[in-house]
């Protein structure tokens, strides 16, 4: 699609003819997390199994490039470097976070923390890691020395956590459906947002810096003004508790899924369905891609013939 200013009524008609779905299997269990890198050539997945799968685009043939095998629990969480596409960060029940290299095919890094991670996020200037465990601690690595700069615990239920994009806030949100916003880097409380009546899941910034969005589980995903720090709406359509959302590359969209066997895409400006992606199993993990309307996600498929989970990882957009 080539216009600057698509109307919802465009992409509604661009996804009638771009509905078709890519899939890779290179997981034995489940896959918690999916991400593409900077230029989009890449995607990755992390899984219960313990590994990394990094896929190759190449126009429109999704192909599995390597396998990172290092890690000795769960990677639960991953996230690329935002402007180099070969350096791509994991989290993992271990205790470790490791730095991968793409282009050499090889771990960079191994950090090691204090508890089990769950969640990671990487800064905007490249400079600094963030990663959460599962006692609320959220630990800063410094990515020029691998060494970890700061560690801040908190006394409440972390979730999910953000850079804004000029990378002068960090977000977390909590189980008390807020989100906590700290001045950065030196991490003083500005400002609680209260976000929803319950658990507030997830938190994405959308990469031309205008919108960030949280899901919740009130089954519901606010979008909020990112200079303001004002909620514009609310998009309620799904049923069960939002655990992923993301942004297209323009924002002119956003996806929200759940266990819902729908993965809702939405018109940002203004809340309205843009259109569905039929699934077969709750998903908890998606990522749009960062220059096409494609969207990489993973359900908690099972493989009815091996009798455990499918591990596969898919695209929705491609042109039928």
């Amino acid at each position: 699609m080539n216009r600057s200013e698509p109307t919802v009524d465009d992409l509604r008609t661009y996804f009638r003819s771009h509905s078709k779905i890519r899939e890779q299997r290179a997981h034995i269990s489940k896959v918690h997390s999916v991400f593409w890198n900077a230029d989009g050539r890449f995607l990755a997945s992390g899984s219960f199994d313990k590994t990394v799968a990094v896929y190759s685009l190449e126009r429109d043939r999704f192909l599995k490039h390597h396998t990172f095998r290092g890690h000795t629990a769960s990677v639960d969480q991953l996230c690329w470097h935002r402007s180099n596409p070969d350096l791509l960060a994991t989290a993992s029940g271990d205790k470790t976070v490791r730095i991968w290299d793409v282009r050499q095919g090889k771990c960079a890094s191994v950090i090691n923390t204090k508890g089990e991670n769950i969640n990671i996020t990487w800064s905007p200037d490249g400079k600094t890691i963030a990663v959460g465990n599962k006692e609320d601690l959220i630990t800063f690595i410094d990515t020029r020395t691998n060494k970890i700069r700061v560690e801040e615990p908190f006394t409440f239920e972390v979730n999910e956590i953000s850079w804004n994009n000029t990378n002068d806030l960090f977000f977390l949100t909590n189980g008390f459906g807020c989100m906590h916003v700290l001045s950065y880097p030196g991490l003083e409380h500005q400002v609680t947002l209260k976000a929803h009546p319950a658990n507030c899941i997830c938190i994405e910034f959308g990469p031309t810096g205008k919108y960030f969005a949280t899901g919740s589980a009130d089954a519901q995903v606010s979008l909020w003004d990112a200079h303001e720090l004002a909620c514009l709406r609310m998009i309620s359509r799904l049923e069960w508790p939002v655990r992923t959302i993301s942004f297209s590359h323009d924002e002119k969209l956003i996806a929200s899924a759940s266990e819902d066997l729908i993965i809702d895409v939405a018109y940002t400006e203004t809340g309205e369905r843009v259109t569905d992606v039929h699934v077969d199993a709750s998903t908890f993990t998606i990522a749009w891609h960062p220059k096409q309307y494609l969207l990489a996600y993973a359900c908690d498929e099972k493989d009815p013939e091996r009798r455990r989970d499918a591990g596969n990882v898919k695209i929705y957009g491609f042109a039928e």
